[in-house]
């Protein structure tokens, strides 16, 4: 028997398994403790008693039962909470995972399972040299990807074998602070702009880094793609509940990876979550721009946003023949470009033109005018139980309201009906090729969305229309200075899209080796031969085949954006008072109502009219107010409400970024804003 004067009336035994591989040594000990003993105290003592000597500094202890790490050293047991009955595991913070990249190759390297997966990511993306991490974030495969994954390995004769990148000896991964790779603080150009090689200047640098030239290649390249048949054996979502279970998986990033049950050697997405891709340059960004390419071009492919086939055959044509073709050419990769002319360098003679007073003749009349549209158009109003009605008037945009009269005489009158855009839904309804030329107006109105149409003659008229609507969807007037770049953006895209083809850019098809069913979704390869398809690829392909490689991607993210579904993420919820499950979908200004089963949007709110919102963490309720008294609250079901919750929280984060920044982030801010009072 011990007596307790020698140990003292308030010492207790805590039994605490280490995780180490040396297998002559026990793994469990027993510590006698009190509960005024510190943190620190107890690796300590614990570290005694084990008699091995090894480097414990990447140490931690883990609280079984609580799911969570104990980091504070110098909190007492008490002030934790720990008692006699808990079990703690001393285990290193740093731990194997595998990623699989929006290009899906899969990466292994080394993680901290203790930081919350804010900072992991920010540390991941470090080393793969993915500047502006807080746009991606960790997801868990949906179950009905895993299961169609299991059934093809199931049906698989042969052992499937993964090609995995291991990136684990990367001194970032390990915890040290080591070379940073190809991430470059100072901002020096990192990547040649057209190629998006590495800089000769930066190819030493790949000796000091995991990332090297060919590592580099892996993630800043894209490479063949998959045939149809690996295409078909990959989970494609058929509806939009399909779409929800996508999303329902994303971890959150104010926990760490351990508290979320995530254990080591397992495998996540690293996906972009926020589609708000910032500052995205070619000198610095091969590698994100890249893997931004294969994620939309993955959306594509396996459906998860809706194309018209027109624009399918745009993205076959970037997307597969055109960048594959340069990247697998020597001659893209060797090509550099003296002539490129220095950042700064075109800063400052944009600089010199403006205080010499360059196109100064409209300087007065832009700001003392308001900029207006006048022109005629078709108004097409859906009409149930009948035909639609096309009729043609005479119609005028000013600040972010569309009035529309009889004819241009009777515009100094009161307009027949004026259309306030603030907060609307616009949608592209084009077909180069027929020469239709539609916008199609989603207007906010008391009992959900008043549907109407507008009807351009030809390209420029739709492209200065549609900016338009775009901006005063968002607020904003054509005096706004994106106004014009979005015209022009419209321009570029109808342009890709108009594919006339010139006599002497005919080619033979059969003369190409090319597999057309690698570059459309399953949809297109079942409605047509694959001549045909290739026929129709090439016709596209004129319009692109002249662009370096980096241009074409850009182009390809370019148009990914100008789709309508583009940036929304799904989620199945149940709004109060309402009977019935609605779909909810998420995008970067704004959030949607949509009906579940015709996929019609009912109501939208923008993140611009937002007053508060909040989380009833108790019924697991999200509440939003709005402005003029507008509140909403719903119930998720496909999701935990926590997702929601910081898909909000994150944008609005987002969207408070500048270039001022010198890409320090406020995390603080980023967890006040996403984290919740759970």
């Amino acid at each position: 028997m011990i007596s307790s004067s020698e140990y003292g009336s308030h010492s207790w035994e805590l039994l605490v398994t280490v995780d180490h591989q040396h297998e002559e040594v026990q793994k469990e000990f027993l510590l006698r403790v009190t509960g005024d003993l510190h943190i620190g105290g107890v690796m300590l003592k614990l570290v005694e008693q084990i008699k091995i000597s090894q480097d414990w500094s990447d140490y931690a202890l883990w609280w079984e039962q609580k799911k969570c790490w104990l980091l504070k050293t110098h909190w007492t047991l008490d002030k934790c909470g720990v008692q006699a009955d808990a079990k703690l595991f001393f285990t290193t913070q740093h731990k194997m995972l595998r990623l699989r990249l929006p290009n899906m190759k899969t990466v292994r390297l080394k993680v901290s399972f203790s930081s919350v997966v804010f900072k992991a990511v920010s540390d991941i993306c470090k080393i793969l040299n993915i500047r502006r991490s807080e746009e991606l974030s960790l997801l868990k495969q949906s179950e009905d990807a895993l299961k169609k994954k299991k059934k093809k390995d199931k049906n698989s004769k042969e052992p499937v074998t993964e090609d995995i990148l291991n990136l684990c000896n990367s001194p970032v991964s390990s915890g040290l602070s080591g070379s940073p790779g190809l991430y470059s603080k100072t901002m020096t150009p990192v990547y040649d702009p057209i190629s998006g090689t590495p800089a000769s200047s930066t190819i030493t640098w790949f000796s000091d880094s995991p990332l090297t030239e060919q590592n580099c290649s892996i993630l800043a390249f894209s490479h063949p793609n998959c045939s149809p048949e690996t295409l078909a054996e990959m989970y494609q979502p058929r509806t939009l509940a399909d779409k929800a279970k996508l999303n329902a998986g994303w971890l959150d990033s104010s926990r760490s990876l351990m508290e979320q049950g995530i254990l080591e050697d397992d495998q996540l997405l690293l996906r972009f979550k926020y589609y708000t891709f910032f500052d995205l340059n070619p000198k610095y960004d091969a590698v994100r721009i890249n893997q931004i390419y294969e994620q939309a071009r993955w959306a594509i492919l396996l459906e998860e946003i809706d194309c018209t086939e027109e624009e399918m055959l745009i993205f076959a044509a970037l997307q597969a023949y055109h960048v594959n073709k340069l990247s697998l050419s020597s001659e893209a990769q060797d090509f550099t470009c003296e002539s490129e002319v220095d950042e700064v360098e075109a800063a400052l003679s944009n600089l010199e033109v403006t205080l010499e007073g360059g196109n100064t003749s409209n300087a007065l009349e832009d700001i003392t005018d308001i900029p207006k549209l006048a022109d005629n158009l078709r108004l097409v109003r859906p009409r149930k139980l009948s035909l639609k009605a096309i009729k043609p008037y005479w119609f005028v945009f000013k600040d972010t309201s569309v009035s529309y009269f009889k004819n241009k005489e009777s515009a100094q009158g009161e307009p027949i009906e004026k259309l306030n855009l603030k907060g609307c839904e616009v949608v592209p309804d084009v077909n180069v090729a027929a020469k239709k030329f539609g916008i199609k107006l989603l207007i906010p109105v008391a009992d959900g969305m008043n549907e109407v149409y507008l009807r351009c003659e030809n390209e420029n008229q739709y492209a200065r229309w549609m900016a338009a609507c775009i901006l005063a969807s968002k607020g904003k007037t054509m005096a706004d200075s994106s106004y014009h770049p979005e015209v022009h953006k419209i321009l570029s895209f109808l342009k890709m899209k108009n594919w006339a083809m010139s006599p002497q850019a005919v080619s033979d098809p059969e003369s190409i080796d090319m597999k057309p069913e690698c570059f459309v979704s399953l949809r297109y390869t079942k409605k047509y031969k694959s001549k045909q398809l290739a026929a129709r690829i090439l016709e596209a392909h004129q319009n692109v085949c002249q662009m370096p490689l980096v241009e074409a991607k850009l182009r390809f993210i370019q148009a990914w954006q100008s789709l309508p579904e583009f940036g929304l993420s799904y989620y199945i919820v149940r709004f109060k008072g309402s009977k019935k499950d609605d779909m909810l979908g998420v995008s970067y200004n704004r959030l949607i109502r949509i009906d579940i089963a015709t996929g019609d949007p009912i109501t939208t709110w923008r993140f611009s009219n937002m007053k508060q919102w909040n989380v009833n963490w108790e019924i697991r309720q999200v509440a939003i107010e709005f402005d003029q008294n507008v509140s909403i609250a719903f119930t998720c079901l496909s999701a935990d409400c926590k997702i929601i919750h910081e898909y909000i929280g994150g944008y609005i984060f987002l969207s408070t970024r500048s270039k001022d920044q010198n890409e320090t982030l406020d995390e603080d801010l980023f967890h006040k804003l996403t984290g919740g009072q759970e």
